[in-house]
């Protein structure tokens, strides 16, 4: 039995710049493309022969029924995801829904995760032990999310904060400031953000817990908690691995 392929393709923050080797060869093999429309418009102008089938949020599990449909019917295709689409990505409910389908074969293509551009932007802030949290509450309860930013807290772990606001969440990020103030998070502890990663408008900015309790930001916006040990150095966000401890600088 022939089997086609549904590639889940992680393209990074949405400039071609961004996509790798890999990704690239995926979306040129695919005959359609797929995914949430925004995500599908960063990269079909450099496919315009190809087919698109795009939906709005919160339409995943359609979206990736039809992709796998559409594979079973004998077209390879693409699941476009920006960033890795194995971080918040389709790629695991499409693993889910994958024994329906055993005539398609899925293969997960890496792409860059908004921590890891965004960190680059900023500087190094994940360079020691960090986790990655969403305060998206669509599909995971708030007190789920609370009880991992204060183990994050806890643990003197460096955070990094995906879907921090939106207009039905204005207060998730004030909250999560809290949470990690209550915690033992020092108010002065190194935080940056940065919008728009890899796009158009791209916009980063170094700031204190306390400061970016208040900011205003949206879900296009990363944002990253320091460790104790983060510092500012030359308007960039550093977080030490520890070499210092061990040579004489």
């Amino acid at each position: 039995m022939t089997m086609s392929i549904l590639y889940v393709v992680g393209i990074g923050p949405g400039g071609e710049e961004f996509l790798t080797g890999q990704a690239r060869a995926a979306l040129e093999r695919a005959q359609v493309l797929c995914g949430y429309t925004v995500y599908v418009e960063l990269v079909a102008p450099l496919f315009p022969e190809k087919e698109t089938y795009t939906t709005s949020m919160k339409q995943e599990i359609d979206r990736c029924r039809w992709a796998l449909e559409t594979a079973q019917e004998g077209k390879d295709v693409a699941m476009v995801c920006s960033g890795d689409a194995s971080v918040y990505g389709m790629a695991g409910l499409l693993l889910q829904l994958s024994p329906q389908y055993p005539s398609v074969e899925i293969q997960v293509v890496a792409g860059v995760t908004a921590a890891l551009s965004g960190g680059a932007v900023l500087g190094a802030p994940l360079g020691h032990d960090f986790c990655v949290i969403s305060l998206s509450d669509l599909l995971t309860p708030w007190e789920v999310i609370e009880k991992r930013l204060r183990c994050a807290a806890w643990g003197d772990f460096c955070l990094c904060l995906y879907n921090p606001s939106s207009r039905k969440r204005a207060d998730y990020l004030e909250k999560a400031c809290d949470i990690l103030l209550a915690e033992g998070k020092a108010p002065d502890t190194v935080c940056g953000w940065v919008r728009n990663i890899g796009r158009e408008g791209q916009h980063a900015e170094l700031l204190s817990l306390k400061e970016l309790r208040d900011a205003k930001l949206d879900m296009f916006t990363t944002v990253f908690i320091g460790s104790s040990t983060t510092q500012a150095i030359s308007g960039r966000m550093v977080t030490p691995r520890g070499y210092e401890k061990k040579c004489e600088w």
